[in-house]
Order: C-alpha cells, then structure tokens, then sequence
C-alpha cells in the first residue's frame, strides 16, 4: 500500500511507491563498456522474465574508496558515453551517482535516477542542484544519520522543486568496521517518502578486509536474509551491487552479490512480496449492526 501521504511516481514505465516492488542493480562502478554492457543485458534478462521492473545501477565515478589506489572508474566523461549506450541498446532506467553540484546537470542528461551517496546526504548544494535538475533523485540514508532526520535531506529536495524522490537505508555504523540494520527504519523513512533497501552496501565491512589491504570487507551470505526481511517489511524496492565474478571485482566485490545467485533471490523476493501484500482472509468481516 502506498505510504501516508506521499504520491507514487514513475521514472520511465517503473512504478514508485504505488505498492508495487522493484529492483535497482548493477556492479559498483563501471570496469569497462563491455563488462557494464553485458551486466546490464543479463540483469535485464532475468527481470524480463520474472516480470519484475529494473533500474540499471553503474558509477563512473566511486569518491569514496579506502585508498588513493583504489580503482575509482572510467570518470564523467567516459562514464556518461557508456551509460548512455546502455539506456539505447538495453532499454531501461538509468542510475548513476553524483558527488559534486557542478556535475548534476551533464549527468541529468543522461541519467534516469541521480543518485545522493550516503556521506553526502547532508550535503545542501549537491542536493538542492539534484532535485532541481528535473530527475528522479534518490538520496542514501548516511551511515550516521537516523532515519526520522532524513526527513531534512528530503525537505531540501522537495523545496528545491524535486517531487520525485525516494530514500534508501544501507545500515547504520554499529563501532568500527561494522554496519547494523534497523528494520524499524524502513518503516519510519516510509513515512516520509517511498523506501529501497540496499542489500548489498548493508552487509559491508568498511575498511575491514581480511587480507589487510586498504579494502572494505563484507558477508554476503546476509544479503538474502536481510533483503527477506526488508520486503516483508514493506519496501518499495530493493537495492542490489551484482557481478558476475565478485572476486575479481574492482569496487564492493566483497559483498556484491554473485550473478548467479540473482534470478533464484529475486524470485524469493517476489513471492514475500505477494504474501506481505495478499488481503487476509483471516480477517473477520464486518457487518451492519442490528440498530443501523
């Protein structure tokens, strides 16, 4: 059901916030034309057939990485030009993140969906310029932040003329080296504007890996248990990094979600989906009293 007060929106033919679930998914950043290419058509595929709409989720750009020697993308330029392949050959939504103001206008011209990454949430001129560049803007829940004061971060949008904005949770700190998912905060945040869950981000270990390199690490394996319980919840979509081999990823590999393992967890997602949202029939029915 949609949330109190807040209208539903479509960006190209995908449904936000009308009750229905969707999917934003692709790999964290863009390692080449031909990689993000095929990962785009085969996210494709399997949203295809399981009738499930989709978003297509690549960054030229990661401003954030653990080490000065992280791959960080192909840029803006270069970025752009394949995203914008992408939405031709492939067919579908775009989302891409933006880190700085002067950026959004060059990105909208491409972009469905500008994304707000979550340390820059709080981030006024980055904000302000993205609901008003005419785009869907999505704006990630800071790691620091409760979910009640993201309602701050969205007031920026909506007085800057953005009506189309939605908030995605992607756990909060919990000490160092470590995220935590409050389920109550999908919830909250719902009522404020339309809810996506990222699964994936969720289950990152922020500067943590196990070999001891300058990388986040991450548990995986939570990422279907923690995408059940956000859909059973009542999110309106669902948020997923996806590679074909996240070994051999260049950003996020350690809790990207395997591309072999999309088609099965989507199809879970889809039927939670449908129980949480079947009429009870257990309910009693009401009936008019004899005095009416």
């Amino acid at each position: 059901m949609p949330m109190g007060g807040m209208k539903p929106f479509s960006i190209e033919n995908v449904k936000v916030g009308g009750g229905g679930l969707f999917l934003i998914a692709g790999p964290c950043v863009i390692e080449s034309e031909e990689h993000a290419l095929k990962m785009a058509e085969c996210i494709a595929g399997v949203c295809r057939a399981i009738k499930l709409p989709f978003i297509f989720k690549a960054s030229y750009d990661k401003a954030n990485r653990t080490s000065l020697k992280s791959y960080r993308g192909p840029g803006v330029e270069a970025g752009l030009r394949i995203l914008a392949k992408i939405r031709r050959r492939v067919g579908m939504p775009i989302l891409t993140d933006v880190h700085e103001a002067v950026d959004v206008q060059r990105v909208a011209e491409v972009a469905d969906v500008l994304q707000i990454p979550a340390f820059l949430c709080r981030q006024t001129d980055l904000v302000v310029a993205a609901a008003r560049s005419g785009r869907a803007v999505n704006i990630k829940k800071g790691q620091f932040v409760s979910p009640w004061d993201m309602r701050h971060a969205l007031e920026k949008a909506r007085q800057s003329g953005g009506d189309r904005v939605f908030l995605t949770e992607r756990g909060s700190s919990f000490g160092y080296n470590n995220l935590v998912v409050d389920m109550r905060s999908l919830a909250i945040m719902r009522e404020l504007a339309p809810v996506v869950f990222d699964g994936t981000h969720s289950v990152q270990l922020p500067s943590a890996a196990k070999n001891g390199s300058a990388q986040s690490g991450g548990q995986p394996e939570f990422i279907p248990v923690l995408t059940r319980a956000a859909v059973a919840a009542g999110v309106d979509g669902i948020f997923l990094e996806v590679h074909d081999n996240p070994a051999k990823a260049k950003s996020d590999g350690a809790n990207a979600l395997d591309l072999k393992d999309l088609r099965g967890l989507l199809r879970s997602l889809m039927e939670i989906h449908r129980a949480a949202n079947k009429p009870d029939v257990t309910a009693p029915r009401r009936t008019k009293s004899r005095t009416q």
